[in-house]
């Protein structure tokens, strides 16, 4: 081609560009969706391969979902959860994320999850947190004042969130080394020890600690399990009770959960996943207490921002 027909389509093409809209620039960074998000809420079988299957052990399956949502890229990554009495819940993410909504039940089973939002958990200085390095969250708990405990993974710390809003500050922690990615899983509150007492477990040893807002935490027992298990969060139960998630994984067998729940006098109870049973990357549990006694149990997994993972959502009853 000549130079004067490149000179022409130049000249075409800087006309056509100076008609097209202006684009809106680009972020310098990626940012938490608005205020409100909308989330798919599929419903899902407890086993795939048996589909009236509805109970395992003496823990009845009470509806389980797939969620997703197209609205943001950051609705991944959920790592722990709380769930109060009217069915609010709340979640941590591994990108430093909040997420609320309202769940919704039809004649007591789970079936969605609606008026969600999203929003950055902030940092010391008030900012969201700036970096995977700093935003790593998995633990998850909430004292009887409503303020909220996060444990982060990476960086291990555990920060307060007051109920009032604001900035957090930092809380004591186990003073411990943690693997890069093996760190803070476990967190709960620990109301029966006093209103500031916590729980902390590292997942690769299984170590607990109890922790206190206004002192140094002390070594609890270590978690009795398997070694290809990870302690992946807990809960504090009434009558000096313990419930511990475990995880393992491999290729060979996939995903596999241990909840085993127990007491001064051992093991209580214990429920075990694996395939064909819905499953994936379970890192978080929640007990609600129902109003004729027993528990609504609740898990959810962490899809790691993966295509071939799934946020899971699953419901259990459990009465001891």
């Amino acid at each position: 081609m000549s130079p004067l027909p490149r000179l022409g389509a130049l000249i075409a093409l800087v006309g056509l560009w100076a008609c097209a809209p202006a684009s809106p620039p680009l972020p310098a960074a990626p940012v938490a969706a608005g205020a409100s998000i909308n989330v798919l809420a599929v419903p899902v079988p407890l086993n795939p391969e048996a589909p009236d299957q509805n109970a395992l052990g003496r823990f009845i399956y009470a509806g389980g979902l797939q969620l997703s949502s197209g609205d943001t890229s950051r609705f991944h990554g959920l790592s722990d959860l709380v769930v109060d009495a009217n069915g609010r819940l709340t979640a941590i993410s591994d990108e430093g994320d909040l997420i609320e909504g309202q769940l919704v039940f039809e004649n007591d089973r789970l079936t969605g999850l609606t008026g969600v939002t999203l929003s950055p958990l902030s940092g010391l200085d008030g900012k969201p947190l700036p970096n995977k390095e700093m935003s790593d969250a998995e633990g998850l708990a909430q004292l009887d004042n409503g303020d909220r405990l996060v444990s982060f993974e990476r960086m291990s710390r555990i920060w307060l969130y007051p109920a009032a809003g604001g900035p957090p500050r930092a809380v004591p922690a186990p003073e411990a080394e943690f693997p890069l990615n093996g760190g803070l899983e476990a967190l709960a509150a620990d109301p029966e020890r006093g209103p500031d007492a916590y729980v902390a477990g590292g997942e690769e040893t299984g170590q607990t600690w109890l922790c206190r807002l206004n002192t140094p935490c002390v070594a609890e027992p270590q978690v009795a399990k398997a070694p290809e298990f990870g302690l992946v969060a807990l809960r504090r139960l009434p009558g000096d009770q313990t419930a511990y998630l475990l995880r393992a994984w491999d290729r060979l067998r996939g995903n596999r959960i241990v909840l085993s729940i127990t007491g001064p006098a051992g093991e209580v109870a214990r429920m075990e996943m694996a395939r064909p049973l819905t499953l994936d990357n379970f890192e978080g549990v929640h007990f609600v207490p129902r109003p004729n006694g027993g528990y609504r149990v609740y898990i959810l997994s962490d899809d790691n921002f993966s295509a071939s993972q799934r946020t899971l959502l699953l419901a259990f009853n459990w009465t001891p």
